[in-house]
């Protein structure tokens, strides 16, 4: 006996065209046809500025850094969302400590944020279980990634950080070229194995023609706490370098910290966590440029 999916309380049986279950009436018109043979470039509705936060490489921290962003942005004044893209390991859910949150819906049929510390959030995880894999083949996934982008009523906001999961593929490219987006940022450690693949996403990034805001360094340097003594465990201005040979802007310095994971782990992230300590002045100082260059 096989047991149906079961994603969203109002819906009986999931279809490709549907796959996040909504209520049809009253849904958005479809995206525009195909022109030239690439989809048409439009905004997201009521978001005046959407960033992309990328990183080509998985285990590098994209996801707590765009979390941090998204909370620093919250914390300089500004209606913050932050929307995670990826379908199969969603990680927003965790970081600001919504597990278990189903979203409502709107009297549009569309999807309504789920706010914690300020930030308005949608993700894949609201939608499944928590411990619930999503084995879906790639229509499914890109028309679930289709409602996560248009059938969201983010209500207004000034700035939404799009976290998107490791790679160069799909949801990627679905996203880049359906999307205006006003700028992205590449996440990367110091080590070169790293870097190998976000100089790829960064040149992705050219390809599509979405603005590049800067590369930020994570994890780039561990200071003792016994005895201050700091460690460039994984190399040092790796990502630097990077920049200055690939002509990127060099956004700042995260530095490896247990604090950084246990505040994500724990559902509290740095920011709202030790707003004070230098972990955190650090994401702020990197939100305030790129607020200051998408022209916030």
């Amino acid at each position: 006996m096989s047991i149906k999916p079961r994603l969203f309380s109002t819906v009986q049986c999931l279809r490709h065209e549907n796959p996040l279950g909504l209520p049809r009436s009253g849904a958005p018109p479809q995206l525009p046809r195909m022109q030239r043979g690439l989809p048409t470039k439009r905004p997201l509705p009521s978001v005046r500025k959407t960033i992309a936060v990328s990183s080509a490489k998985g285990g590098v921290g994209k996801s707590t850094i765009a979390v941090n962003l998204a909370l620093a942005f919250a914390r300089l004044g500004h209606r913050t969302g932050i929307l995670d893209t990826d379908i199969f390991g969603p990680s927003i859910p965790t970081l600001l400590s919504l597990n278990g949150q189903e979203p409502r819906l709107s009297g549009n049929n569309q999807l309504l944020p789920i706010v914690n510390y300020g930030v308005k959030s949608m993700s894949m995880g609201y939608l499944v279980g928590e411990d619930k894999p999503v084995v879906w083949r790639g229509l499914m996934v890109m028309k679930a990634l289709q409602q996560l982008l248009w059938e969201v009523e983010w209500g207004g906001l000034d700035i939404l950080v799009m976290d998107l999961p490791p790679g160069t593929g799909d949801t990627q490219l679905t996203i880049t070229q359906q999307v205006v987006l006003d700028g992205a940022i590449v996440v990367s450690t110091p080590q070169d194995i790293a870097l190998r693949d976000a100089v790829k996403g960064v040149e992705m990034m050219r390809k599509v023609d979405v603005p590049l805001l800067g590369m930020v360094q994570n994890m780039s340097v561990f200071i003792c706490p016994k005895c201050n003594h700091s460690t460039h465990i994984f190399g040092s201005e790796g990502v630097a370098h990077a920049c200055s040979k690939h002509d990127v802007p060099f956004l700042g310095d995260i530095p490896l910290h247990a604090s950084i994971c246990d505040d994500a782990d724990r559902g509290k992230p740095t920011v709202v966590a030790e707003p004070a300590s230098g972990r955190a002045q650090a994401f702020m100082a990197i939100a305030e440029r790129i607020a200051k260059d998408v022209k916030l």
